[in-house]
């Protein structure tokens, strides 16, 4: 819901909640008497605070316990929790069964998850159009004007899902991953199922590409700025340059391609990025320290990863990567709504990484578990389905956690989501005499494409609602819209 205020000369527009995500914010948009826009925010209205409910925790319970952060991506931080306490009971060199199984674990994560945005959350706007009536522009309205795309989201997610099931042992809040390896194998029968279905999934993954790519070049245009700037990308990748969604080293470019951060241990983290603290907003805004708060801000995600990348190594992931670097003949892509694009692309790439893993004896395995020098002190990355999630753990010697730092994906790219409600807003607000639904959708069309994930930026206590406010120079709210 939306709801408006206005004084003699203030209008403020407040967006609550911003829909089709997972989480609770608001938008609020300021406008003078003219109808122009003076500020636009995006705020996470939830508080997480899972760093201090760990604390006192054993460590080995810490893999289940931060994955309760969110039922959207428990995956990414169960295995990033399990990666760190790996360190701390010196296990992170893993049996080839543990560290198989686990990536096995992650592709079925980020192929479940794209597909769930991509087809339930974000298609509504891409198929029917941003101005679309919101009666039909949701996933019923897909469903029943694009049937074979409905199923294709919901099987694509539900094979990804299943893969989380074999290998954590629960679709949701599994188990697998403990620290120094895992605590199942994949059977031959579980195995065989999956390989009976690989192709068509592998196939469907090619048609959303598809979908998404000749979406951003038909309408090339006008999503060349909408919501879209010049940024640095961050993320992990493979020593030699190629995708590696699980673990590697830590790089930043920045617009043109210039490496920022140029394939560092990420374990040193904190020698090279910072956190900011706004006085709006719960969530921090991360960025580089050699270039400051004012142009160290990133972004991270599918976009990011596309741009930091040299290769992906399976060849249909491969060839669709060279189509989507030849738009910018190599440089990074800036355009925010080529998210999509990248994302069914890392899809893709994960339906082919589990066809793979499917054929790889080792997930048979029976070494599981493995471990070494103990340590009080331990970092992990890795590319959760939104962009890179830091897990950084202190344990005593009485094997309880005393201090934990959680940077996920959604925080990161803060400061860009606030960057595009703030360009949407004055491309499609400025001036206009009436503030229409569909005009107030273009914002929130521009924060669905990185897909944030608010419950995990910040954790919520208590019943969250969308709300965006208006307010005149003098802070007085003119006008407040409210969605439940």
């Amino acid at each position: 819901m939306a709801s408006t205020a206005q004084t003699s000369k203030t209008k403020r527009i407040v967006i609550d909640p911003v829909t089709r995500v997972e989480g609770h914010g608001k938008v609020t948009v300021l406008m003078d008497e003219h109808n122009r826009v003076t500020q636009a925010r995006f705020h996470i209205v939830e508080f997480r605070g899972f760093e201090r409910f760990i604390q006192g925790r054993p460590y080995w319970e810490v893999p289940m316990i931060v994955q309760r952060l969110c039922g959207i991506c428990p995956v990414s931080h169960h295995l990033c929790a399990a990666k760190t306490m790996d360190r701390i009971v010196g296990g992170e060199r893993l049996t080839p069964t543990a560290e198989k199984m686990r990536r096995l674990m992650h592709y079925g994560q980020v192929l479940q998850s794209h597909a769930l945005h991509f087809f339930h959350l974000a298609s509504p706007d891409l198929l029917f159009g941003f101005d679309a009536d919101p009666a039909k522009r949701n996933v019923i309205g897909v469903i029943a004007e694009h049937r074979d795309l409905a199923v294709q989201g919901v099987m694509l997610r539900r094979y990804g899902q299943e893969v989380i099931k074999a290998t954590a042992g629960k679709k949701i809040h599994g188990t697998g991953a403990i620290p120094g390896g895992i605590n199942k194998n994949l059977s031959v029968e579980e195995r065989d199922g999956f390989l009976e279905d690989i192709d068509q999934i592998v196939e469907w993954a090619q048609g959303a590409v598809k979908l998404a790519k000749d979406y951003t070049l038909e309408h090339l245009d006008e999503l060349a700025d909408f919501g879209s700037f010049e940024s640095n990308h961050l993320s992990i990748l493979s020593p030699d340059g190629s995708m590696d969604l699980y673990d590697g080293v830590l790089r930043a470019v920045d617009a043109q391609g210039n490496r920022v951060i140029d394939d560092v241990d990420y374990a040193d983290y904190l020698d090279y990025i910072s956190e900011e603290i706004r006085s709006w907003s719960y969530m921090k805004f991360p960025f580089i320290k050699s270039l400051g708060p004012e142009r160290g801000w990133y972004r991270v995600g599918p976009l990011a990863r596309l741009n930091t990348c040299e290769r992906i190594d399976t060849p249909l992931a491969e060839a669709a990567r060279k189509e989507f670097a030849g738009l910018t003949d190599g440089k990074p892509n800036n355009v925010t709504m080529a998210y999509h694009w990248a994302r069914m692309i890392e899809a893709l790439h994960a339906a082919e990484k589990i066809n793979e893993l499917l054929h790889d004896a080792d997930l048979q395995g029976t070494d599981l578990v493995t471990e070494g020098e103990r340590r009080e002190e331990a970092v992990s990355l890795l590319e959760a389905p939104r962009g890179t999630l830091f897990h950084h753990y202190r344990v005593n010697d009485r094997d309880e956690v005393e201090a934990a730092n959680l940077i996920v994906s959604t925080t990161s790219n803060n400061e860009p989501m606030n960057r595009a409600v703030q360009r949407v807003a004055q491309t499609h607000l400025d001036g206009k005499p009436e503030i229409t639904e569909g005009l107030l959708n273009h914002i929130e069309v521009a924060i669905r494409a990185y897909d944030p994930c608010l419950s995990c930026a910040t954790h919520a206590l208590g019943k969250m609602q969308l709300r965006v406010q208006l307010v005149d120079p003098e802070g007085e709210v003119l006008d407040e819209r409210t969605r439940h």
